[in-house]
């Protein structure tokens, strides 16, 4: 190639680079949230830089985040269904100042890891923290969840006790799932599988593909809010051509209708494997000899979705020794989204009982 060539070759990529600069730019004069987008996009790779991690288990390869000092009490949460990771990100300062390692981890379908090929349970995600565990050589963990998550900590426990120094059960995981369901009555039951279902705009969100991962992004920003929103990025994958976020999941939660839902309550064994582990766990069963602190966060309201606070009552009475109950007044659900300054000094208060 002579220099000639080799000018015009310069020349042309640089017309390239400046239509390019141009294009973009007067995308973002059609659209200002293309700047926002790559903003965030840049604070969150930044972040999965500092914090964010994989493991490879025997089931999947499952993505987790880490704050704090490996030499303080290792923490491992569990997130609730259709969350991820992120979902203790903005407490997780708070937590790690109080003297937590915090490890939070992606389960299948959730974050950036995938629902694996073979059929699994909450079970194996319990297998999956023990590989987690092993790799950063933690002997014992306090292992924490909310909702299902909670449900994970209880199997995880169940499964492999001497690895565990204490429990964190934020609404879920210290009741059979299936209990208060039973007790109803058919239209009560009808009635209750319908506040279940998720709303037509989230179910909408979490059921769309993209063409990009742009669209993805603008689809779920939430332009009341404003401001930086890099958590996004966390929601959204790819699939074949195509971005994503939950889609298919709550088929394989059994919940994607009323139907699935009562059938997942009163006939589990017609559900997924996934969806139907969650009524495997008894949790009165795996309490029987117990032999740590627990720390259960029960919400208490009418609208509670899940309202089994008649049964923690119950089983702290049981257990007077080891189980610590803290009661959220008002609280629908997501405790640590309404009340997170209570649900930080709950923690903080159980870590320090912990180490006495």
């Amino acid at each position: 190639m002579n220099r000639n060539m080799i000018s015009r070759c310069g020349i042309f990529v640089i017309f390239q680079l400046l239509f390019f600069n141009l294009c973009c730019l007067s995308q973002e004069k059609k659209n200002p949230l293309i700047k926002q987008y790559k903003k965030d996009k840049a604070t969150y790779e930044n972040f999965e830089r500092q914090h964010g991690h994989y493991v490879k288990t025997d089931n999947v390869l499952m993505h987790y985040l880490c704050w704090g000092n490996p030499k303080d009490t290792p923490l491992i949460w569990v997130h609730g269904s259709l969350m991820n990771a992120y979902e203790l990100a903005p407490l997780a300062d708070s937590l790690t100042k109080a003297g937590y390692y915090l490890i939070a981890v992606d389960y299948y379908g959730h974050g950036k890891t995938p629902i694996p090929k073979q059929e699994v349970s909450l079970y194996h995600i319990a297998d999956d923290i023990i590989v987690l565990m092993d790799s950063l050589k933690i002997k014992a963990a306090v292992i924490g969840g909310f909702s299902r998550g909670a449900y994970v900590a209880s199997a995880f426990y169940q499964s492999y006790p001497q690895r565990v120094k204490g429990l964190i059960l934020e609404d879920g995981g210290s009741v059979a799932f299936n209990s208060f369901y039973h007790r109803l009555n058919e239209e009560e039951l009808d009635a209750k599988a319908k506040t279940m279902n998720l709303s037509a705009e989230i179910n909408r969100l979490y059921n769309s593909s993209y063409s990009s991962e742009f669209e993805a992004y603008s689809d779920l920003y939430d332009r009341e809010l404003g401001g930086d929103q890099f958590d996004l990025f966390a929601l959204i994958k790819p699939l074949g051509n195509k971005w994503i976020t939950y889609q298919g999941l709550m088929k394989n939660f059994s919940m994607a209708n009323d139907k699935q839902f009562r059938n997942l309550v009163l006939r589990p064994a017609t559900a997924p494997l996934y969806a139907a582990s969650i009524t495997y766990i008894s949790p009165k069963i795996i309490f029987r000899n117990l032999s740590i602190p627990v720390l259960i966060l029960d919400p208490v309201s009418d609208n509670d979705p899940m309202p089994f606070t008649a049964d923690n009552i119950q089983l702290a009475a049981a257990h007077p020794k080891f189980i610590a109950r803290k009661e959220y007044a008002g609280v629908e659900h997501n405790i640590h989204y309404v009340k997170p300054q209570q649900f930080v000094n709950d923690l903080t208060d159980f870590l320090s009982k912990l180490k006495k």
